[in-house]
């Protein structure tokens, strides 16, 4: 059965979560702060990550981008635990790496349908080692590794996903809504806004000149593509 770290720094909340995942027949790991977790991944890597927001010493989002700053663990699934309401704290988590974010209190049975969807997710995805050739772009999809003209570049792992959804499919035209479920999952509670912040983030990152992109195009009402 699956491991799932837990990282909070309240006794209660770390066996609330304990209790309930056990009892679905999960192995539960604890963590109190942020280096501790980090330390927990380095030598045994869960199979799936609950990051509190709010953690002594390094926050949740400053774990959360040390991680997708590695790539082996670019692939970890990371469900972010907040007690606060702002939008920005979600939107940052987002696009610091997390897969998705549940606001306390929570419902229990909410967060195991979450997390179930996610493991599934991961199962479900296709190995492979080929690679992406669109122009001056070139995605390694077993490396997760993206190079424009030869210069390797630093995405986030949504980021990556969103760019690799696109080249797919060059010239075709994605609603927001058609990559928000299929980046982010049917599960995620967010909206398409979060969708406009990662293709900003990207088109920084991979257009010469992002205020005139010629990659990626916006299909004003419709979405997005790739230009073909």
């Amino acid at each position: 059965m699956a491991v799932i770290l837990v990282v909070d720094d309240e006794e209660p909340i770390q066996e609330l979560l304990r209790f309930n995942l056990e009892k679905e027949g999960y192995h539960v790991r604890l963590a109190s702060d942020g280096l501790e977790a980090l330390a927990f991944i380095e030598k045994e890597l869960p199979d799936l990550v609950l990051l509190d927001l709010m953690l002594p010493g390094i926050d949740g989002l400053e774990v959360c981008r040390r991680l997708r700053m590695q790539a082996k663990f670019q692939d970890l699934p990371v469900i972010m635990l907040t007690a606060k309401g702002e939008e920005i704290d979600k939107v940052l988590g987002l696009e610091l790496g997390a897969d998705d974010y549940i606001t306390k209190p929570f419902s229990p049975r909410e967060l195991l349908a979450r997390i179930k969807a996610r493991l599934r997710r991961i199962k479900s995805e296709p190995e492979g080692t080929e690679e992406i050739r669109r122009g001056d772009l070139r995605l390694n999809l077993s490396r997760f590794q993206v190079f424009v003209r030869d210069e390797k570049i630093e995405l986030t792992h949504k980021e990556f996903e969103l760019l690799r959804a696109l080249l797919m499919h060059p010239g075709r035209v994605y609603s927001r809504d058609e990559l928000l479920e299929q980046i982010w999952g049917y599960d995620f509670m967010g909206d398409t806004r979060t969708v406009d912040v990662h293709i900003r983030h990207l088109r920084q990152k991979i257009e010469k000149d992002p205020s005139n992109p010629d990659m990626i195009d916006t299909l004003r009402g419709v979405g997005y593509r790739f230009r073909g």
